[in-house]
């Protein structure tokens, strides 16, 4: 299950930016702790997801790796967040589970990836992260990852989807709008959250 956090309707304190905190530099050798931490936590998700999804798929076809994403997934954050202390999901513009619909936070920054993909940025390069305060005036660290559309992908969120696949999607989840994707789009992001003390 995803994570579950009050809406964000407090200020932007610190914010990492397109062009001066994404990526470092000669100027700036040292990455903070709390985006090492996060951009480690969204490798292992990543990783961890698609080698399960590779197996599923390799032992039954697509519709087994359906499976994967809607129950191993939500195994794969909630185990990962009791590990490291943090808050691990995945979101998207175009969801399938509800479970994963954004943030207002999250939104704004999906939508911030969307406008520097068309600007030319590489979706693998597409971060973002910020300390804010929540609606109960928590500070917390938030932190963003684009998910690049991989073929692997494809069978079950691209543009031509077999009619096995299809029906056991509709079976699970009713509303999906995740579909229509190329190879190199933006799927979506994997979003963490820590509270600060």
């Amino acid at each position: 299950m995803r994570h579950v956090l009050p809406l964000i309707l407090g200020t932007l304190l610190v914010a990492g930016t397109a062009s001066a905190r994404q990526q470092p530099t000669t100027a700036q050798p040292s990455i903070p702790p709390d985006v090492q931490e996060s951009r480690a936590a969204a490798q292992t998700f990543s990783a961890t997801l698609k080698e399960a999804l590779q197996q599923a798929i390799q032992n039954g076809g697509p519709v087994n790796g359906i499976e994967v994403c809607h129950v191993k997934a939500a195994e794969i954050a909630t185990d990962l967040s009791q590990k490291l202390g943090l808050l691990v999901g995945r979101t998207s513009l175009k969801i399938r589970n509800p479970e994963n619909a954004p943030d207002n936070w999250e939104l704004a920054v999906l939508k911030q990836f969307e406008a520097r993909k068309a600007q030319g940025e590489p979706n693998d390069s597409l971060e973002f992260f910020a300390v804010i305060d929540d609606d109960q005036g928590q500070k917390t660290f938030r932190y963003m990852k684009a998910i690049p559309t991989a073929s692997l992908c494809l069978a079950c969120h691209g543009e031509h989807i077999s009619p096995e696949v299809d029906a056991k999607l509709k079976e699970l989840y009713p509303k999906d709008t995740a579909r229509g994707y190329k190879e190199g789009d933006l799927r979506g992001a994997f979003t963490i959250a820590k509270p600060l003390p």
